[in-house]
């Protein structure tokens, strides 16, 4: 149809000035203002639309099915405050402390907090030999940055493929003694990509999981659609009785923890790994809160019991012991080719940056290292002053193998309410509740590490029998201002830091 407005004028004009006109006047044009539409101009300002309503009215037939913009439209914002009220009711709402980790000597393991940054003891981090601030690691990473810059610059397929990011992966393997290994953004990451891509290529695999398991292996055994069977936790006998009722020449996946992160439990490793094998299944060992902690050379519970070969895929971490960020798998050449090829939560990730590449690297060969073993030596004498501490002090504590040392308060509100006392009281612990851990089994969890000091746990203890009076929790207190209620005679326990462990001790 041609325009009625530039139809009617002289086509020497157009040619000499149409640019301008289109300037002026374009925005009125239903055609051309498609193309360059300003805010707030009405292209019905038309003449010739406004004289012809067969353009200016849409027929019914075109207008029928248009919903009206001022029929009533879902509420986001209230649908939201409801799921968040509901979490505040119920004392699972989760209120993140500002806590700033200090790094210098004689700071740490202490933090500011607050908007007054005032100190207090850190008891519940995961950097559980103080990695992140030793000057070894810490010179790495700066070392990193001035040579490579801050940022990896892609994916590994693009341009985060660097030597120092094959250097660290050669290092891993040889510390699991595997012929090939993987790192990712995180071992959350490692976990769900891994287990989703095995489980879902392989055909027809049935995966067993344990069910304790942590969270990234349920979610990548949910995202690969697999069928699963879950077994008890760190039951061996159910595990069997399971893979029994399995059929023949299926490939299988059996998945579970060595070191469990909120109990403190070791899992039966050797036994567990023999039945998943005379079942024909690949055994897939998650040991994030093992490296670094256990073994020779720190590679987790498998070295320290020697079957490491029993572990076909082990997972690990280089955010807690290895004092960095990032997660990784280790295992055969062929299997780390396969992940490494199609999990998307791999090739799709942006690669870790150098100074973390650099920091991790450091950190495991420091904990490979003589001062390494020294480190886990004085780590797990503290553990045990602290569960000695609670023991003789009448305080509950959930039975622990490892370095984790868990303090049960039933309820979330209760729970919640300790944890503030005591930081208060210049000691930062976070509150464990749903959905970490099931309702009714709300717990402190307490880490403490080689740089804590008797002194600082006897404060602690102290501490928490003050907060469970103040807030009417009961236990079977044996002491009273640090003597025995019953003959008064002083409480005191020495522990030789230097006291070596082949295994943790139990409290």
């Amino acid at each position: 149809m041609p325009c009625p407005f530039l139809g009617s004028m002289n086509q020497t004009f157009l040619r000499n000035y149409s640019s301008v006109l289109l300037k002026q006047y374009g925005n009125y044009c239903p055609i051309l203002s498609r193309n360059f539409r300003s805010l707030g101009v009405d292209e019905t300002k038309c003449p010739f639309i406004q004289k012809n309503s067969i353009i200016s009215e849409a027929p019914k037939e075109m207008t029928e099915d248009i919903v009206d913009s001022a029929a009533p439209t879902y509420q986001y914002e209230n649908f939201f405050s409801k799921q968040i009220n509901a979490k505040k009711n119920d004392y699972s709402y989760r209120v993140f402390r500002k806590v700033s980790r200090l790094a210098a000597e004689g700071a740490y393991p202490q933090a500011l907090e607050g908007s007054d940054n005032r100190r207090v003891t850190v008891w519940c981090a995961n950097d559980y030999l103080g990695a992140s601030r030793h000057p070894v690691v810490q010179d790495a990473a700066i070392s990193a940055i001035r040579s490579y810059g801050t940022g990896a610059g892609g994916t590994r397929n693009i341009a985060g493929n660097s030597q120092m990011t094959e250097k660290l992966e050669h290092e891993i393997a040889k510390l699991h003694k595997k012929p090939a290994a993987l790192i990712f953004s995180s071992c959350f990451v490692a976990n769900d990509a891994t287990l989703s891509t095995l489980a879902k290529i392989l055909p027809g695999c049935i995966v067993y999981s344990d069910a304790g398991n942590h969270a990234s292996m349920i979610q990548g055994i949910r995202n690969s659609r697999a069928p699963k069977h879950i077994f008890r936790h760190n039951d061996p006998t159910h595990l069997r009785q399971l893979l029994a009722e399995s059929p023949a020449g299926v490939p299988k996946l059996v998945v579970f923890e060595t070191v469990h992160s909120m109990s403190g439990a070791i899992c039966p490793l050797e036994e567990m790994c023999n039945i998943a094998h005379e079942y024909g299944a690949l055994t897939f060992v998650d040991e994030v809160h093992a490296v670094g902690l256990y073994g020779k050379h720190g590679a987790g519970i498998g070295e320290e019991r020697g079957v490491e070969d029993h572990i076909d895929i082990v997972s690990g971490t280089l955010g807690k012991a290895y004092g960095n960020v990032g997660g990784y798998i280790a295992g055969s050449s062929l299997l780390i080719d396969t992940v490494r090829s199609l999990a998307p939560g791999f090739i799709f990730t942006t690669a870790l940056p150098p100074p973390i590449l650099a920091g991790s690297l450091a950190a495991i060969r420091l904990l490979a290292s003589e001062e390494g073993r020294s480190l886990r030596a004085k780590h797990q004498a503290i553990v045990r002053y602290l569960k000695l501490s609670l023991l003789i002090a009448g305080l509950p504590q959930m039975p622990s193998v490892s370095h984790i040392v868990p303090v049960p308060i039933t309820g979330a509100d209760k729970v919640a309410l300790v944890a503030e006392s005591l930081m208060k009281r210049g000691h930062y612990v976070q509150a464990i509740n749903y959905p970490t851990v099931a309702r009714g089994e709300e717990r402190l969890r307490f880490a403490p590490g080689p740089y804590h000091t008797p002194g600082m746990i006897d404060n602690l203890v102290t501490a928490l029998i003050e907060s469970f009076h103040e807030n009417n929790i009961s236990f079977n207190q044996f002491m009273v201002n640090g003597a025995c209620r019953e003959c008064s005679m002083e409480y005191k326990v020495d522990i030789a830091y230097e006291e070596p462990y082949k295994y943790p001790i139990a409290v």
